[in-house]
């Protein structure tokens, strides 16, 4: 049995569904999109051309609500479905877009680079623990025109699991979906078995920007899955209670979600978010706070009482270093996310309010969401008997028995998940014996073995020519004739 953390009962889920319907029509959603406008206009939705905001009917959302598929899979390079969207599949990523890389040697939070991202995409691909990759942090030392699509080209030539993305403008989202079709072999086969997903962001309170409805217009036409990612800051951006930040980010998603069936009704979408509460002494948004992940855990109720895909940011710290406060917080809430059965949790590997991103915690998180998976593989019945047969007259009433036994020889990998090395068991003369390293000394030498064993991916070779020759194409019309060499990250 999957052990579950439900926070929400159903009377309660009724009443945010209730009244996130009526935010949908007073104050209704600022669309600031046309051809958004326009969709929600034909069908019935009334337009105020003047302010952009539109009020939305209850029948309108749940037709669509009707046609988003209840669950679908992303898939890796070979063509294997490796993550389920759906039910209560649990999955994770790295968190995505930081802007910054902790320098494991100085601590100092350096501006991230091509060498910083394909570094992350290494090491993610080499820990089972992460079913995806992500765009994982802004390469600075490509033009801002074509960041979006650049992090998607390391992404697609580093690592062959699925991927989860985004694109901040209209433009870019379009240039992505032709790069997913060309490691395909074409749009259809994109669509059928789709690479990746893209996370889409309304703007908290209740708008959709021209940006985030444009890319999910062009996801769901090209049939690419989209993600939205409602960030409601609660007391800020959203009402302090964190029944009234969920009911409002209900009604985020629920125009999203119809927005996007409108242009392509039965294109995969997920019910998503990245909620915090907003620190009244700091003026931050603390997403390794409890509360942080009540908000999460609470709106994935609301979205599997509707049998939508879910997703959520969780695993992540606001600790400046990898420390005790970033174990605390990372593990805490990833723990929480995969006891709520939410589909994909996205956050690990970061730090600092997601800005900053390390290979370090990226290991050591690994670890915390090995523990969150066993958990969730739950207390299994095994033998005929629980106990007694494990007794017989052999028995001594001695420390060790059970040792000798056949049986514990074949079930003890079942029954126990065995850490890697950043995890330290020794015996505290044999710990001293090793150098006395702490965790973070320890991850720094996994990822260093990471790093050492990596192997390019077998691609196909005439996929990648185009690929490169799309890339260099969209470097050149934004003023740049070369891109930073990939050889000197071993891509030969």
């Amino acid at each position: 049995m999957q052990p579950k953390l439900l926070l929400l009962d159903d009377e309660l889920i009724e009443r945010i569904l209730d009244e996130a319907y009526q935010l949908l029509l007073k104050p209704g959603v600022k669309v600031n999109n046309d051809e958004a406008r326009d969709l929600l206009g034909t069908a019935g939705a009334q337009v105020d051309k003047e302010t952009n905001v539109v009020k939305i009917p209850e029948q309108i959302v749940r037709k669509a609500l009707e046609s988003a598929p209840r669950e679908f899979y992303l898939y890796d390079y070979e063509g294997n479905p490796t993550v389920k969207y759906g039910g209560d599949a649990v999955h994770f990523d790295p968190g995505s877009s930081g802007i910054a890389m902790l320098n494991p040697e100085t601590l100092e939070h350096d501006t991230t680079e091509t060498q910083h991202l394909i570094k992350l995409i290494k090491v993610a691909e080499q820990l089972a623990q992460y079913d995806a990759q992500s765009t994982a942090v802004v390469c600075h030392d490509v033009p801002q025109s074509i960041q979006d699509s650049y992090r998607l080209y390391l992404a697609l030539l580093f690592s062959k699991k699925p991927i989860v993305t985004g694109a901040f403008t209209n433009k870019t989202v379009t240039e992505m979906i032709d790069m997913l079709a060309i490691m395909a072999g074409g749009y259809e086969q994109s669509k059928n078995k789709p690479r990746a997903i893209f996370d889409v962001c309304p703007a908290p309170p209740l708008i959709w920007s021209n940006f985030a409805s444009g890319n999910l217009i062009a996801l769901a036409r090209a049939g690419i899955p989209a993600e939205i990612v409602s960030v409601p800051l609660s007391g800020a951006a959203a009402p302090v209670t964190m029944l009234g930040t969920v009911t409002q980010h209900t009604a985020e998603c629920l125009a999203g979600i119809t927005i996007h069936q409108l242009a392509k009704a039965g294109a995969p979408i997920v019910w998503g978010g990245a909620a915090c509460i907003f620190d009244m002494k700091k003026g931050a948004t603390p997403m390794g706070a409890v509360e942080t992940a009540m908000l999460d855990c609470s709106y994935a109720q609301v979205a599997k009482s509707l049998n939508m895909p879910t997703h959520t940011y969780l695993g992540a710290t606001d600790s400046k270093l990898v420390d005790a406060q970033a174990g605390l917080e990372s593990g805490v809430t990833a723990m929480i996310g995969a006891l709520s059965g939410i589909n994909m949790i996205s956050g690990s590997g970061m730090l600092d309010f997601l800005s900053c991103h390390s290979a370090e915690k990226l290991v050591i998180d690994a670890e915390g969401i090995a523990m969150a998976k066993r958990m969730l593989a739950g207390v299994k019945l095994h033998t005929e008997t629980l106990a007694t047969g494990f007794y017989d007259d052999k028995i001594n009433f001695k420390g060790g028995d059970f040792l000798k036994q056949k049986i514990t020889m074949k079930l003890f990998r079942e029954e126990q998940h065995l850490p890697s090395n950043v995890i330290n068991r020794d015996s505290m003369r044999d710990w001293k014996k090793a150098g006395s390293l702490d965790t973070f000394e320890r991850a720094k030498l996994m990822v260093d073995d990471l790093l050492a064993s990596y192997a390019r991916p077998e691609l196909d070779s005439a996929h990648v020519t185009q690929l490169h020759a799309f890339m260099l194409d969209l470097a050149k019309k934004a003023g740049v004739e070369e891109l930073p060499t990939l050889e000197d990250f071993q891509f030969t």
